[in-house]
C-alpha cells in the first residue's frame, strides 16, 4: 500500500485548506484510516479518523468543529477539509492505514501546512 498526501501550503490565520490522501493498492483489509500530524519539536498526534465506509469519524479535541475527515472509496481518496485554521495547527499531516490483518501499518511522507498569524 502506498499513501501520497497533497494540499498542503501556507495559509494566514482563519483561513482554510483541503488535504487529500490517494492510496493505491492492496487497500480492501484496511478497516479505517486517519489523519496524523507532527509539529516541530512535538510528538506525531492524531488529527482525525474514519471508518472504512465513512460511517464512523472521531477527531482530536482540538480540532473538533473545524476539521472534517472524509473520504471516497471509489477513488481511493481520503480528504481532511481544514477551516478555521490557527497558528498551532501548524505541522506536517500525515495519512495512515493501518492494516490489523497483515500487521502492516503505512504511512505516507507528509504535506505541510504553515498557518501564519
Amino acid at each position: 500500500v502506498q499513501l501520497v498526501e497533497s494540499g498542503g501550503g501556507l495559509v494566514q490565520t482563519g483561513g482554510s485548506l483541503r488535504l487529500s490522501c490517494v492510496a493505491s493498492g492492496s487497500t480492501f483489509s484496511i478497516p479505517a484510516m486517519g489523519w496524523y500530524r507532527q509539529a516541530p519539536g512535538k510528538q506525531r498526534e492524531l488529527v482525525a479518523a474514519i471508518t472504512s465506509g465513512g460511517g464512523r469519524t472521531n477527531y482530536a479535541d482540538s480540532v473538533k468543529g473545524r476539521f472534517t475527515i472524509s473520504r471516497d472509496n471509489a477513488k481511493n481518496t481520503m480528504y481532511l477539509q481544514m477551516n478555521s485554521l490557527q497558528p498551532e495547527d501548524t505541522a506536517v499531516y500525515y495519512c495512515n492505514a493501518p492494516d490489523i490483518a497483515r500487521g502492516m501499518n503505512y504511512w505516507g511522507k507528509g504535506t505541510l501546512v504553515t498557518v501564519s498569524s
